[in-house]
């Protein structure tokens, strides 16, 4: 069940929430890319992914072999549901980053740009954050429920370079480029919190030595707490988001809640099982708020993340996954004592650790492929494709509202 919450969190849920957000003429191709992360991401995670994040052939604790089990070679037919619940974890991780680089985008350039990424820097990170002889892992056991580092500030940081060297929409941010649908964009985003308890209610693991009578009673202590804790926090990021929003431009929008909703499910996300339900609630509102302040930089910046990927995914998964360090406790079922909780300053700096490690790993190699697809086939559409005819119409020969009915309209 879990497994396929997860899925749906991308096709349909991810894909309704950015569509909506993108202008008419480009909603089409934008549901796309999240489709076609689905399918690239999973055959390849099952091909050589699983190998490399989860196998047994260690490579210096940063991946491991993509030979040792290429194909699930020598998976047990009882842990197929285990690969497979990673492997959305895979899929929506790199489908996040689409939403940085909205309205411009050869379809050709995202699907070479998919196995290349999520081999170089999505197995890797989730090899050294998620076992045993992860190079992050045993030098700095930082505590990552369900992927802070893993998944969004992997992403967030991704995406944020990609809209960096693909360069700005043409027009941008003159002309302003409102959300063509809302209630789309909403839907996505309730459809996002509900598979959210697949994402992280979902990660539970017992203890391979436990009991049978201590799993049960793990199970039902360990779910009540994460599944509060997903609750708790997203509701608290609503009302911050909201918040900040009013003080900065007098409106609260329905845009902000579904905002809301999302950068408090990223900042949960790596701290479900490690703080209390109070916990829970303080890093829901600091990161709502800070998310809500930190969309508008990129206007200051001149940054087109076209859906605020690196204002929610990157910055949410950085409030959560330093947050751990000082509201981290040892009373929560996955936790130990943090800042807050007088443990002193280890947790923090294993946190700390964790985040440079992945900011370095993942802003090293999406450059590098980022810019080898920009000197060969090349990442923007025609000039004329983004402004006049539709990315639509010009990468996939349709409109997504034909409004006159006739076959050539393009809204």
């Amino acid at each position: 069940m879990a497994t396929a919450m997860v899925l749906f969190m991308t096709v349909p849920a991810l894909a309704l929430f950015y569509g909506g957000m993108t202008r008419a003429r480009s909603v089409l191709n934008m549901m796309m890319m999240s489709y076609a992360a689905v399918a690239v991401v999973g055959l390849v995670y099952v091909l050589w992914g699983w190998s490399m994040a989860f196998g047994s052939k260690d490579v210096g604790g940063f991946f491991a072999s993509p030979f040792e089990l290429f194909g699930l070679d020598g998976v047990e037919g009882g842990d197929y549901i285990y690969v497979a619940f990673q492997m959305t974890f895979a899929i929506i991780t790199a489908a996040l980053i689409s939403g940085a680089i909205a309205d411009r985008v050869k379809f050709s350039a995202w699907l070479v740009f998919l196995p290349l990424w999520v081999t170089f820097s999505y197995f890797p990170i989730a090899h050294m954050v998620w076992t045993d002889t992860g190079f992050i892992h045993e030098h700095f056991p930082a505590q990552d429920y369900a992927g802070g580092t893993v998944v969004h500030i992997n992403a967030g940081l991704a995406g944020g370079i990609l809209a960096l060297i693909i360069g700005k929409r043409i027009g941008w941010p003159r002309e302003q480029m409102r959300p063509h649908n809302l209630p789309l964009t909403m839907m996505g985003a309730a459809l996002l919190w509900f598979g959210w308890y697949g994402f992280n209610v979902g990660s539970i693991v017992f203890p391979k030595d436990a009991s049978d009578a201590d799993k049960t009673a793990q199970f039902m202590t360990e779910t009540g707490i994460t599944f509060m804790n997903t609750t708790v926090a997203t509701m608290a990021a609503i009302l911050a988001w909201l918040l900040v929003e009013k003080l900065l431009h007098g409106k609260a929008t329905s845009l902000g809640a579904a905002s809301g909703i999302v950068a408090g499910l990223v900042a949960i996300t790596p701290a479900a099982g490690a703080v209390s339900i109070v916990g829970a609630i303080a890093i829901g509102a600091i990161s709502g708020a800070l998310c809500a302040w930190a969309v508008g930089l990129k206007f200051k910046w001149g940054l087109d993340d076209s859906l605020d990927v690196v204002g929610v995914h990157l910055v949410g998964g950085l409030v959560g996954t330093l947050l751990i360090g000082f509201l981290s406790t040892s009373s929560a079922p996955g936790g130990i004592d943090g800042l807050f909780y007088g443990g002193g300053f280890d947790s923090l700096i294993d946190q700390t650790m964790a985040v440079v490690i992945a900011v370095v790993w993942t802003g090293v190699f999406t450059t590098l492929i980022a810019l080898g697809i920009a000197r060969t086939i090349g990442w923007r559409v025609e000039d004329e494709d983004e402004v006049t005819n539709g990315i639509d119409f010009a990468e996939h020969g349709e409109s997504a509202y034909d409004i006159a009915g006739s076959s050539g309209t393009i809204l």
